[in-house]
């Protein structure tokens, strides 16, 4: 069983893209209140991993436990409601309203009411309040990508799974995306962030590099960076 300090862990995860065993014997722990990154380039199993971890794509060995309860075999809605979110590159609904998208994200917490909670996510993105009624498809992508981190949170996950957050974001809005994660980091919530950018390292605890559906790198973001070999096996990543 887990540690208790540890929310999510891994042991020996495979899975299969297609025909194609994309993961390869995957380990990994995220402890709680941690911020840990998985880098890798296009093509290296990234969103496959994510998805067998939220119950999107099934693994087909190993196990995955969630404050130390066996969650291998349940299906994703059931890992929601035990404190595991997943959020997308996509991330919203572009034809529903800011708030409803919100709202959706909320009613994994099982309330009639989750105006409270939607609130305190305006309070945190005040930006989205001003914007409430509008389609989510008339926001920036920056200001899109706000709502999806709004959206995930409604939910008050224990863990947030997160697919590339940098994607499709200039490097101003990618700052701003590091420095609300780097806020939650201080209010006990767990992420597993898989990226290309390296910017992501600055919050992050623990480090992983996933190439071909393996890990070939595991330590803290200052091994990574005192590690020659692996900046040039990944000089691609941005």
């Amino acid at each position: 069983m887990s540690t208790p300090d540890v929310i999510l862990k891994l042991s020996n995860i495979e899975s299969y893209y297609g025909p194609i065993m994309a993961i390869r014997g995957v380990s990994l722990e995220v402890p709680r209140g941690r911020i840990v990154t998985l880098l890798g380039a296009n093509g290296a199993g990234k969103t496959t991993f994510l998805k067998s971890l939220v119950g999107l794509v099934e693994a087909t060995g190993g196990s995955i436990k969630l404050g130390g309860e066996d969650i291998t075999r349940l299906r994703s809605s059931d890992r929601m409601r035990r404190g595991m979110t997943y959020m997308s590159e996509l991330a919203v609904f572009p034809d529903l309203s800011i708030e409803e998208n919100i709202r959706i994200g909320a009613q994994a917490l099982g309330h009639a009411d989750p105006g409270a909670r939607v609130d305190e996510l305006y309070q945190l993105f005040p930006a989205l309040r001003e914007k409430r009624g509008k389609p989510a498809s008339s926001l920036s992508g920056g200001q899109r990508k706000m709502l999806g981190i709004a959206k995930a949170l409604a939910a008050e996950p224990k863990l947030l799974v997160m697919d590339e957050p940098s994607a499709g974001l200039s490097p101003l809005f990618v700052k701003e995306v590091i420095r609300i994660l780097s806020d939650l980091r201080g209010k006990g919530l767990a992420l597993l962030i898989a990226e290309q950018n390296i910017g992501f390292l600055e919050v992050a605890t623990r480090v992983f590099v996933l190439e071909g559906g393996r890990i070939r790198f595991s330590g803290t973001v200052a091994e990574m960076s005192g590690n020659e070999d692996l900046h040039r096996a990944y000089f691609g990543l941005k």
